[in-house]
């Protein structure tokens, strides 16, 4: 990624903790978030609109980003001066803790390596204590979060009287939701294995619990994979990458494909998704058309998102796509006429390549980072689309 001028990925960062009076009421939660958000109105913060979580100050080329969750606050900025000014004053408004340089926050942990202008995440101890909860600590470790080819249906869903009692003690949605965070957090690798066991949680049988437990083994053998973000040589000219992939037909129950996106900033991926279509696509130009959507709608967020923090894109948004007749659909109007019966809601797309803001590019299935996002695949590929994914030992 081209670096923006005067806010490095080495810029300081702060992580505070308001201590609020009142607990567990709804009201007062919200009554103190209308305080929190007057505050920092007056300090001359501007809430950001795509994203009510985050604050944004700019003035005489200080810049502050500012996310809150909950009673966390996180201070990002090229001013390390203005940070302590900051802090200063919310502690004349709350009772509050500073916990110092940002290095744990909501489960994940942040390491720098400023010489290299890097950031990591990684959630290695979230990862042992998943295994240790669910008596996985010593397992052996695999290569794939799933079993390559591997198709997971209801009919494994338990049929008899013992099937289900065998399956009444295994906490099987406490292991998924657990993985679901993580998956969510800093793992896109996984994304698509936890969004398959997620179907299941209705009525999962003992091959879906298998699934999860080789999940957890892969989790093993890569509980140090870390979601690494520095300046990319081949990805400089653009200030974010995006791929998008689908696989038609996947689920083998309603013949619905898998929608797969991946957004990435530099070396590392700050944006994914992996979820079954809404409705049946009937060709594979169709799926890939319906997924690139999908993926466009994440960008223009994106895109939305870096103007309102300061970085406006002004050239196109490109996103990469292995399947050259939806990329000819998205470029040409004129062939819509054979996806004619789609919802006019999937048409956007190619107003948005007319008017220049996105861009489909042909890219081959072997360097198809999303490939990963739609389906179960063999080690070798796996690997190759984790690794641009940004995710490293």
């Amino acid at each position: 990624m081209q670096q923006p001028e005067g806010f490095p990925l080495g810029s300081p960062h702060k992580v505070l903790r308001l201590r609020k009076s009142i607990y567990g009421l709804k009201q007062a939660s919200r009554m103190w978030y209308q305080k929190l958000q007057s505050v920092l109105c007056e300090m001359g913060f501007k809430c950001v609109e795509v994203d009510s979580s985050i604050y944004v100050y700019s003035k005489d080329k200080v810049q502050v980003i500012l996310p809150v969750f909950v009673d966390d606050i996180t201070l990002a900025s090229n001013s390390l001066e203005a940070i302590h000014s900051i802090i200063t004053e919310l502690s004349s408004h709350f009772r509050l803790r500073d916990l110092g340089p940002t290095s744990f926050l909501l489960g994940i942990q942040i390491t720098r390596d400023r010489p290299h202008r890097s950031i990591a995440l990684c959630q290695r101890q979230y990862i042992l204590d998943i295994l240790e909860r669910f008596s996985m600590s010593n397992c052996k470790p695999v290569l794939t979060p799933m079993t390559p080819g591997l198709r997971l249906t209801a009919a494994m869903s338990p049929k008899s009287p013992e099937e289900v009692v065998a399956m009444k003690d295994i906490p099987y949605v406490s292991a998924v939701g657990a993985l679901l965070y993580l998956a969510t957090a800093t793992r896109p690798d996984i994304a698509h294995t936890v969004s398959v066991l997620c179907r299941f949680n209705n009525n999962p049988g003992m091959q879906h619990w298998t699934a999860v437990k080789h999940l957890m083994r892969y989790l093993k053998g890569t509980v140090d994979l870390k979601l690494t973000y520095a300046p990319s040589p081949s990805r400089s000219d653009e200030p974010f990458v995006t791929y998008t992939d689908a696989d038609h037909g996947g689920d083998p129950e309603t013949t619905r494909s898998t929608s797969g996106y991946l957004l990435c900033i530099g070396t590392g991926a700050v944006s994914w998704s992996s979820k079954l279509q809404t409705l049946v696509a009937l060709s594979t130009t169709e799926a890939e058309f319906i997924a690139a959507v999908e993926a466009g709608k994440e960008m223009y967020w994106m895109r939305n998102l870096l103007q309102e923090l300061g970085y406006p894109v002004s050239q196109p948004s490109v996103f990469r796509i292995d399947n050259q007749s939806a990329m000819s659909v998205a470029k040409n109007p004129e062939h819509h006429g054979r996806m004619k019966h789609l919802d006019m809601r999937f048409f956007w797309l190619r107003d948005a390549v007319v008017q220049n803001q996105l861009t489909p590019e042909f890219v081959s299935t072997e360097d198809q980072a999303a490939d990963a996002l739609t389906k179960a695949l063999p080690a070798p590929k796996f690997k190759k689309c984790r690794d641009l994914m940004g995710l490293t030992s």
